[in-house]
């Protein structure tokens, strides 16, 4: 008889494979389903990046395994965008790797850095993969609670000394997924103040960085003075340019860090194939119009759905960035309960949580469909609500 390693046996089903169960069972049924549910853009890949794959994907040169930490060309094109973008200047030797989307980067990053019983610090709610990845390394996750009181930041100085001392990774994300907290300088600032004194790795999930709205702009943690002595940033191309299925992103930032995930990785996988890297070239040195057009098209999104949640009786903020809304579910329900009766009309949205127990009153809902069906989601949840 086949049996599944300990390490599987103790994962709980991951969040949005099981979202896309319910999602199936539901069209079985011959439901129409109207999924807020996963941070999915619909909008098409620009065109000249698409074209950019099609003239890469017919060179033969491209057929063939490419570099473990990526095209230097393509390395060479992230460092260029961070200068343009953020300022920050990075050794495209040295500080850039490539990653198959920054999920797998994340994922393997405790493997280079967690032994058995060392901890990694993470927020709650999050993206679950900063936890698991730390117990498929041996490592344990003490848990940072997000709360809406401290605008869903992180509070340092609640965190026992002991537990900071122990702590060899520290992972954290803004602009925020799930809540769609933004952090201010004073944030960043702390951020590398405890990893000096802590001697702690800093790794910052900065994929929703370009998706900013009402004239917004998100910041690198990498713009802060000595930010690349203790850390490195996971950023993808899925959300800026569309990108969610051609799995390209990179890390960049401290060099030993950078090394480290890459040692990783050559011993894992065998890097992006190489046409899609150059489209991911097109994309950071194109025309960056798109993005705007994109931003344009989310917050418009943005503020048919947090109109009409308004409209129902839920109260919501406009988020700043990123493109999810998170709100409290409604007096007697839990998280759970609530995504099951807005189920009920063919509406899937993600229980907070599943983000971690600190999402529990929570729900999270994307923007990543038109406006009409955004609109008519709202329609069906005001047929069933109770509240």
């Amino acid at each position: 008889m086949i049996q599944f390693a300990d390490r599987i046996k103790s994962l709980p089903p991951y969040l949005f494979a099981e979202i896309d169960r319910k999602k199936a069972e539901l069209k079985k049924k011959g439901v129409d389903i109207i999924s807020l549910a996963i941070g999915d853009p619909d909008l098409r890949t620009p065109d000249n990046i698409i074209e950019a794959l099609k003239s890469a994907a017919g060179d033969v040169n491209n057929h063939h395994y490419p570099d473990y930490n990526g095209l230097l060309e393509f390395r060479q094109a992230v460092a260029d965008w961070y200068k343009s973008r953020f300022n920050v200047e990075l050794d495209p030797q040295s500080e850039v790797v490539s990653l198959i989307g920054s999920k797998e980067g994340i994922a393997h990053m405790p493997m280079a850095f967690i032994n058995p019983g060392d901890i990694t610090l993470a927020p709650d709610p999050a993206y679950p993969v900063y936890k698991t990845a730390t117990m498929f390394a041996g490592g344990e996750t003490y848990l940072m609670p997000l709360k809406k009181e401290n605008k869903f930041l992180i509070d340092f100085k609640s965190i026992p000394e002991d537990v900071l001392k122990k702590a060899k990774l520290l992972f954290f994300n803004y602009p925020n997924n799930p809540t769609a907290a933004v952090a201010d300088d004073d944030f960043y600032v702390e951020v590398i103040e405890v990893a000096k004194k802590y001697d702690i790795l800093v790794c910052h999930d900065a994929a929703y960085t370009e998706m900013t709205y009402d004239g917004y702009r998100a910041k690198s943690f990498l713009e802060f003075e000595g930010a690349k002595d203790v850390g490195v940033e996971f950023h993808s191309l899925s959300k800026t340019y569309s990108m969610t299925g051609w799995r390209v992103g990179f890390v960049v930032g401290n060099k030993d860090a950078v090394a480290g995930l890459g040692k990783i990785k050559s011993n894992i996988d065998s890097g992006i194939f190489q046409a899609v890297q150059m489209a991911g070239i097109e994309a950071l040195k194109g025309d960056q119009g798109c993005v705007g057009e994109m931003r344009a098209i989310f917050q418009e999104r943005r503020d048919v759905l947090c109109d009409g949640l308004t409209s129902l009786g839920i109260k919501v903020e406009k988020p700043k960035a990123t493109f999810y809304m998170w709100a409290e579910v409604p007096a007697g329900y839990t998280s759970v309960s609530f995504v099951d009766h807005l189920l009920s009309a063919g509406v899937v949205v993600t229980p907070g949580s599943g983000f971690g127990s600190m999402g529990e009153g929570y729900f999270r809902m994307t923007f990543t469909l038109d406006k009409a069906r955004i609109s008519e989601a709202i329609e069906r949840v005001r047929k069933i609500r109770n509240w």
